[in-house]
Formats: structure tokens, sequence, C-alpha cells
């Protein structure tokens, strides 16, 4: 027996694998999508651009996941509602717990998702206060402040610090420049000529090649101002470079008055800004600009915080929905596969079953339930087997029954039939089968033989126990009564046993074993004719010559009357022992017909030469022959053939002159070839009187003959040369509306193929 474990599975475990699937793919789904909102909602705040450039996409799945979730819960829905109209096992279940499960898993989610909804609206809002945009502003307007307070400090004292380079030469003054940078605290000091050429630098510009040198705009404005100043670096400082920041004042050096040159010089100084003072202006303003950016960005972080909302909410239903599903299957797939196993088991299929592979008790129910179907299973395919044994073993006997050439036929304990074979029918010449369920001595012509047959069941069954019997056997003839109307052309002889059946029913078994009689009575007749022939034929002779000596003899000695009376009565004497010879040579050839030399004979040609020797016949009966040249060659002896053809014709001759006719009688020799049976037809008819009934049944038979001077061989030896060449001889009485008008006498040949070939 197989396990429940490898029991396979029904139809419905492939829909169960694509549940499955399904709900992995769900599954492994929203756990992407949560991963997914998670990195959201943690760069979403710093991050505007990330957001801005998601925010579409989160869109499309709030959108994606809302209808794949609306179409999940109105598919698990259409199906539940389906099985619960269908009235199916579970399916009220199921819907219960869908419900319960989805109550579970929205009405929470839902109250999440109001109160989470509430307080990003509210917490949002409390981000952005007049407070602290005034204080922001503030910290901006101090640091502008301080920053030009600078940058104008520096651009006084270094427009009276350039007094001191009026009357310095170009050669001079970066050694004035040098004094200047210590009074100003200056990083660096650069004097430049007015058309932009660099004359002297001090600090830290003099280590590089190209030191950094004002526009032509900041030339120009500081000649028109008397002093220019600015701050440099500070929009492109960073926490790790602060250094960079500085202000830079640049002023004009007015032209020497001993007119050594006449045009006009420029200084630029350099200070380094503080390092806190920058860290803290930088600090206030990425401040405020975050903060602007933040309030111009409100109401999409709104957006965005209730759209990853409302999609977890989704996630949230979808979760509740799968769970509903899945748990919801695992109780209830138990007890539906109960149900249909059940329902299928009742209706006859006894299929392997599925098997549930939990360990749980409904999972254990389901493996008893699978293996006591394998079990129902097992124990019918060794029913059918043996059923299958007896219907093989029924009709292996059937099948020898219709092929026995014994007959056989069962028989209720009344003697009604049961049932019987076509050798039966065959051998009693009647339809059995249309006689079932009738007594054997009802059917017409059985009944002598359905009694005797009743009489000695009764008998055999009284005296089967005395005498330790387990059978009977009897013979019986059959139509050899012809006051009774019989359906055997000629008397039958069978030999019957019978037996009874485990079930209490007759059987009967018979034989015809008329040939047998038949060659046993054609024996014996044989056996007497030899007898007869030998003992006769001795004294014949004697006879004869006696009574033809003794005519000699008294011929001379006798006159008028007593000659007459010697002359007639030696006549008498010899005529009868002629007859008594030809009675012997008949009875002889009849003792003494030899084994048939079978060869190709032309039955054609063999009719016509028998024919020729009739043609001087003085008989009133007209030969007639009929012959079909399409006949190929027989086998058989011409000789005995020959024989049979002779008698025939004169038994037919003999049969014709004894009947009252109009006109001349007529005798038909006719040959016929038979394509489907493969033999040759030779048959003779007359226009006789016919057969008796009686003598019919016994025509073939010695010494049965309807004429006055036959012996009644003809047609022993005939039948006996058809015995040689193995065919049957059928003899008949030909009707014309009712009437007798002759007999006719016909075998069948076998066709010698090699001749042909």
């Amino acid at each position: 027996m197989k396990p429940a474990q490898n029991l396979v599975a029904n139809p419905g475990h492939q829909t169960s694998r694509a549940v499955r699937r399904a709900v992995a793919l769900g599954a492994a789904a929203m756990v992407l999508i949560g991963l997914l909102l998670l990195y959201l909602l943690t760069q979403a705040t710093n991050n505007r651009e990330l957001y801005e450039q998601n925010y579409a996409r989160l869109f499309v799945v709030n959108v994606v996941v809302a209808t794949l979730l609306g179409v999940a819960i109105a598919w698990v829905g259409y199906r539940l509602m389906a099985r619960l109209r269908q009235g199916r096992f579970g399916s009220r279940l199921l819907v219960k717990l869908a419900t319960i499960f989805a109550l579970v898993g929205v009405m929470p989610g839902l109250l999440i998702y109001v109160v989470s909804y509430q307080f990003v609206s509210r917490s949002i809002e409390t981000w952005f206060d007049v407070k602290v945009e005034g204080a922001l502003e503030a910290g901006l307007s101090l640091g502008r402040v301080t920053l030009e307070t600078l940058s104008s400090d520096l651009a006084t004292k270094s427009r009276a610090a350039a007094s001191q380079l009026v009357e310095t030469s170009d050669s001079a003054t970066g050694e004035v420049a040098e004094r200047l940078l210590d009074q100003l605290g200056a990083t660096d000091i650069t004097v430049w000529s007015g058309s932009g050429k660099l004359i002297s630098s001090v600090g830290l510009s003099r280590f590089q090649l190209s030191p950094d040198k004002p526009s032509s705009s900041q030339f120009r404005a500081a000649r028109q101002e008397r002093a220019l100043a600015w701050v440099e670096g500070l929009e492109d400082a960073v926490p790790g470079a602060l250094a960079n920041a500085q202000i830079k004042a640049l002023v004009p050096v007015s032209s020497s008055v001993l007119g050594l040159s006449a045009e006009t010089r420029y200084m630029l100084v350099s200070r380094t800004l503080p390092t806190g003072l920058v860290a803290n202006a930088l600090a206030v303003e990425a401040a405020n600009r975050e903060y602007q950016e933040r309030a111009l960005a409100r109401e999409g972080l709104k957006r965005m915080y209730i759209g990853t909302l409302t999609l977890s909410l989704f996630l949230a239903v979808f979760g509740a929905v799968l769970l509903a599903v899945v748990l919801g299957n695992q109780i209830a797939k138990p007890l539906l596969l109960l149900t249909e196993g059940v329902s299928q088991v009742a209706a006859g299929d006894l299929t392997p079953k599925l098997a549930m592979q939990g360990r749980d008790e409904l999972g254990g129910l389901t493996r008893a339930f699978a293996s006591m179907t394998q079990q129902l299973a097992d124990a019918r395919l060794s029913v059918e087997a043996s059923m299958s044994q007896v219907d093989a073993a029924r009709a292996n006997l059937q099948t020898i029954l219709d092929n026995l050439t014994s007959g056989v036929v069962v028989l209720a304990p009344d003697g009604r039939i049961v049932s019987s074979n076509p050798g039966a029918t065959r051998i009693l010449q009647l339809p059995l089968t249309a006689y079932e369920g009738q007594l054997l001595s009802e059917v017409p012509g059985l009944q002598t033989f359905g009694d005797a047959v009743q009489n000695q069941f009764a008998q055999y069954l009284t005296n089967r126990a005395e005498h330790g019997l387990d059978h009977w056997q009897q013979s019986f003839e059959l139509g050899g009564n012809t006051a009774i109307q019989s359906p055997f052309e000629r008397a039958v002889t069978l030999v019957a046993r019978g037996a009874e059946l485990p079930s209490a029913q007759r059987l009967l078994v018979f034989d015809d074993i008329s040939e047998i009689v038949s060659a046993q009575r054609a024996q014996a007749w044989g056996e007497v004719a030899r007898r007869l022939a030998h003992e006769i034929k001795n004294p014949l002779t004697p006879i004869q010559l006696s009574a033809e000596r003794m005519e000699m003899k008294l011929a001379g000695k006798l006159e008028g009357v007593e000659l007459g009376i010697l002359t007639k009565s030696v006549k008498t004497i010899v005529d009868q022992v002629d007859a008594m010879k030809r009675l012997v040579n008949e009875f002889r050839d009849y003792a003494r017909l030899p084994s048939a030399e079978l060869k190709p004979v032309d039955l054609n040609a063999l009719v016509r030469d028998v024919l020729q020797l009739y043609e001087s016949d003085v008989s009133k009966v007209v030969l007639v022959a009929d012959l079909d040249e399409a006949c190929p060659p027989v086998r058989g002896d011409a000789q005995q053939l020959r024989q049979v053809i002779h008698n025939l014709v004169q038994n037919a001759q003999d049969a014709t002159e004894s009947a009252t006719l109009s006109g001349p009688g007529r005798v038909v020799l006719r040959t016929q070839h038979l394509a489907v049976a493969d033999r040759v037809r030779l048959s003779v008819q007359d226009q006789g009187t016919g057969f008796p009934e009686h003598i019919l049944k016994r025509a073939f038979e010695p010494y049965v003959t309807t004429k006055t001077k036959g012996t009644g061989l003809g047609l022993a030896v005939v039948k006996k040369i058809a015995d040689e060449h193995g065919t049957r001889v059928d003899i008949t009485n030909r009707t014309t509306e009712g009437k007798v008008t002759g007999a006719q006498v016909s075998l069948s040949l076998a066709i010698d193929h090699s001749a042909q070939g």
C-alpha cells in the first residue's frame, strides 16, 4: 500500500500552488514597497530634490497598489460569494475568517492612519513659526552689519595709510607697505599701477606668481569713491576652509608732487575675517536658507507624508487580506479536502487523495482518510482482478463450449433449459437458445427425449448415494418413429451423459454417434455379405450344372407336356442361379470395396464417358447432362466415382420408369462449381415418386430399398465411396407446389489444387 505522503494530488493542488505563488509574490512586493517607503521617509525631509523626483513615482505606486488591492479584494470576495452560493462545504467558515482578519487588519490601520494624518498635518505646521523666522532675519541682519562695519573700517584706515605712499617711489613702496601691513593688521598688501601692473606686494601675495588683481571696474569704482571695500570668499566658505574669507579694500594713491610719475597708483589691502564670525554668519545663513526651502516645500512635505501613510495603509489592508486568505485557507483546506474526498468516494472514485503534511489533528485526519481510500482502491483492484480472472475463465469456458462438437445443455432441476452451446443446436437441428426457460420436453420433436432425460436424472439422483455414481450415461434414438413429428431428416443416435452441478442444476452432454453406428452397421453388413457370398456361391455352380445335366439326360426321354415342364423347370433353376450369382457378386463387391486412390479427375469428362454407355439404351428415360464447364479437376478415384454415377443413374432411371408420367421421363446429371466452398457438386435428379419418410431417414443403410427387385446396396455403396472421398451424400425429395416431383442425390467433391498448379 502506498503511504499517504506519496498520494497523488487532485487537480485542485495546482490551484493551491498558484495561490501560494501569488501570495509569495504579493508578500515580496509588500516588503519591497515597505523598504522603499522607509527610505523615502528618511530622505525626504533633508533632500528636497529626492522628494521632488520621486513624488510622481510614489503617487503612481499608490494608484497601482490601490488598484491591485481593489482587484484582489474583489476577486477574493467574488470567489467567496461563488463558493457560498454553490453551497460548498467550508465557504461560510472562509467568509467569517476573511471578515475577521480583514477587520483586524483594516480597523487598526484606519485608526493609525487618521491619527498619523492629524499628527503629520499639525507637526509640520509647528515647524514654521513667526518668531523663528524673525530670529533668523535678525541674525542675518547682524551679520551683514558687522561685515559692513569691518569693511568700512578697513577702507578708512587704508585710505589714511595710502598717504604714506604718495611721495614714495615705486621701488621704495615695498618697505612702506611692510610697515603698513603691521599697522593695518592686514594679511596682504599689493600696490598696482593705474594700468594694472603690479608694483609691489607684501604678505601672503608675495609668494604667489600672479596675485589676484582687481578688475577694471573695481579700479574705476575706487578712483571715483576714493575707497572701495568688499568681502571675498564668504560665499564659497565651507566649515573646513573658513580662512579663505577676507575683507579687501582698494584705495587710490595720489600722484607724486616731484613729478616722478603722473600715473595714479592703487593699494589693495586684504584682511582675513575672524573664524568665529565667519562660522556664525554661515550657520545663520544656512539655517535661514533651509528654513525658507522648507517653508516653500511645506505643502509638498504634507503630501509626501500623507501619501506614504496612505500607501502604508494600502499595504496593511493588502497584508490583512492576504493573511485572511492564507490563514483561512490553511484552516479550512483540510476540511475541504475531506469533504471533496468523501464526495468522490461516495461517487465511486477511489483514486489517491491529497493529504496535508501538517502535524496537527486535521492533517492527520486527511492522511488517515487518504490511507483508507487507498486501501479501498486496493481492495477494489483485487476484486476487479478476481472478476477479470473469472470473466476470462468464463470466456475461455464459453469458447471451449462454443467449439465443442458435443452438445452441452444446462437444465434447471425441473428440466427447463438454462443455456446451451452451438454444438447442441447443430446436433439436435433446433435453435435451443430460442427455447431457453422452457422444458426440454416441450421443444418440438424432443418430447420423448426430454422425458427420458428427466427420468434418467431422477434415477441417478435416487441411486447416486447408494451406488456412488457421479454421472449417468445412456444412448437415445431420435427421429426413428415416423408417427411422431421430428425435425430430423434421418434417424439420429445420441449417447448422452448427465451430472449434477454444484448449483443443483443439471448438466447434459451428448454426441451424435449416427455416423459411428452407420459405419458399424456398414461394417457388419459387409461381414454378412462376405459370409453370404462365401456360403452361397459355392453350391450355386453344382446346382446349375446338375439342372443342365438333368435336362440333357431327360430331354430325349420325355415328350409333350412333361418335356415342357422339364424345360421350364430347368430354365427357372438356371435363371434363379444367375440371379443368386448376381446377388452374391453384389455382396462381394460391397464387402470387398477397395480403398480409394485419390488423383486429379475431370468430373465432366467422367460423366460424359458414363453417359455414352447409355446412348444405346432402349429405356424410355432421357438422360440430360447439365455440366458446368468452369469446374476444375476434383480429387477422387475415377473407378469408384464411375461406379457412383452408374448406381445413381440406374436408381434414377428405375424411379422415373416406375412413376406415372404423361411423357418420357428425364434424369438430369448436373455439375456445379462452388467457388466459395472450394468444391464441385455432382447431383442426379429424377422424376420419380420420391422416397417415403421412413426410407429417407435410412436410405444409405444396406438392404433398405423401395424396389421389388433391388438388393438395397446401391446407395450403401455410394455412401461408402463418399466416405472414402471424405465427402457427404445428401438425398432429398424435390417438391413443386407442395407435391413431390422426384428425388435428388448429390455429393460435393474437393477440388484438386495440385492439378491446377
